[in-house]
């Protein structure tokens, strides 16, 4: 159960735990800081009509489908450490960017979505990783419960804490609010990509039982951090 999963990856890798729950903490505000208010958005600051934002809101699916498709395989050939760190670390300063271009006034329907389409083509590809991470950093009698064990944690933070952070910011009509919810997402998103630097594992070209020792193979000595 999740009791086993807690101890075992705290007690015995608290850094790769510090990485797993920041990666995916970090993932949930972002996306969630883009998608929770995006029609809102949209109908109250851009006029786009709320039978048409859907139409947006595929343009935006596109960028954040293309972004593991054309960066995944470089986290086996760049290497997982600069990857990881680099999609997240990327897509935080790009929203930041975005929400500084829409407090600015410089943005319309059409340019705020793409945007939103550049940001998520490189979140995309580190939220993907932060799956991917922690199905290989574990001992394999773990993996499979500590992919659902760092996704409820992520899941409750990003979506219940999210709304109650991002609903009243983005639906408030007031541009410094949904400023504000950018930043925080982008905030987030930033600091998960800083704790890849330090903590991601360089697990890529790697057999999984070299990067976890498995429990049935390990001595009471304890594993790798």
């Amino acid at each position: 159960g999740f009791g086993l999963i807690a101890k075992t990856v705290f007690r015995s890798y608290p850094r790769r735990a510090v990485l797993g729950l920041s990666l995916f903490i970090g993932q949930a505000f972002l996306y969630n800081a883009i998608t929770f208010g995006f029609g809102s958005i949209l109908i109250r600051f851009f006029d786009v009509s709320s039978t048409v934002t859907g139409y947006y809101f595929a343009v935006v699916a596109v960028g954040n489908f293309f972004g593991p498709l054309f960066l995944g395989r470089l986290f086996d050939t760049w290497g997982r450490r600069p990857m990881i760190a680099g999609t997240y670390v990327l897509s935080g300063l790009l929203l930041f960017g975005t929400a500084w271009l829409f407090g600015a006034g410089m943005l319309n329907a059409v340019t705020m979505t793409a945007c939103w389409c550049v940001v998520l083509f490189f979140a995309s590809a580190g939220a993907s990783s932060a799956y991917l991470t922690v199905s290989e950093i574990f001992p394999m009698e773990t993996r499979a419960m500590a992919i659902a064990f760092f996704y409820a944690i992520g899941t409750a933070a990003g979506g219940i804490s999210g709304p109650l952070v991002f609903s009243g910011l983005t639906s408030s009509g007031v541009v410094s609010d949904t400023v504000l919810a950018f930043c925080i997402g982008a905030a987030l998103m930033v600091a998960a990509g800083i704790v890849a630097v330090f903590f991601a594992v360089a697990a890529e070209g790697k057999p999984l039982e070299q990067i976890a020792t498995p429990l049935s193979a390990r001595d009471t000595g304890g594993g790798a951090a």
